[in-house]
């Protein structure tokens, strides 16, 4: 695990994590819109088809801790797909002092249908190892221990189109063709949009980008979206 940049320029400062199988360099639109928004910034790598989510949570904690220390203000998490997952659990484990506010962009808050059909797939095991076999809309008592009731600020923005036309058939519509938009809300959340996009361009959609900006500095959605 590592951390593509970080800077410490600010008094609040925000944790990216990213969706399984991807890596911090499809958060960097992202990430340097945050900075220049004044936001220090802590773009992490992490073992996302190696590892179970708590596995995962105890992993990313040796970054996130000193980096949480160092802010004079509170720390914010921003989190695409399966990292919203690892944010939740990360934040029943080791929840900082200080934590301010938590977006995710896709996550399969409920769930994803997707793996429901191929979690006994030799294929789909095999890619995305533990943490996908999480990833089901019914979960076994061990993954819904590490998922407990959310008690932060949090807002989801969730994708409405598709590229994906093969696995899109398993989807409830509306969804961003890995995830659909009812399994996307979170019991306590403080806010909820959806944004004409899909799944992996959440993270560079700029409706998404300016959403995700407002939520962190202001606690809810811009209006008139």
């Amino acid at each position: 695990m590592s951390d593509r940049r970080q800077s410490t320029s600010s008094s609040d400062g925000v944790v990216l994590l990213h969706g399984i199988s991807r890596t911090a360099r499809s958060f960097r639109r992202m990430e340097l819109a945050l900075q220049a928004a004044g936001f220090a910034t802590l773009n992490l790598d992490y073992d996302s088809r190696r590892k179970s989510l708590g596995a995962l949570a105890d992993d990313i904690d040796p970054a996130i801790a000193p980096f949480a220390s160092r802010l004079e203000g509170s720390v914010h998490f921003v989190c695409h797909s399966m990292g919203g997952l690892l944010a939740r659990a990360y934040l029943a484990r080791h929840r900082p002092p200080r934590l301010g506010r938590v977006v995710m962009l896709g996550t399969p808050n409920g769930g994803s249908e997707i793996a429901d059909r191929l979690k006994n797939l030799a294929a789909y095991r095999a890619f995305f190892g533990p943490a996908g076999q999480q990833l089901v809309t019914s979960r076994d008592a061990a993954t819904r221990a590490l998922l407990p009731a959310i008690d932060y600020p949090t807002g989801i923005i969730a994708g409405n189109r598709s590229i994906y036309p093969i696995t899109s058939i398993a989807l409830p519509r509306p969804h961003d063709g890995r995830v659909s938009v009812a399994n996307t809300r979170l019991e306590g959340m403080t806010d909820h949009i959806v944004i004409r996009t899909s799944h992996p361009w959440l993270v560079r959609n700029g409706e998404a980008i300016t959403q995700t900006i407002a939520f962190v500095r202001d606690g809810k959605f811009q209006e008139g979206r």
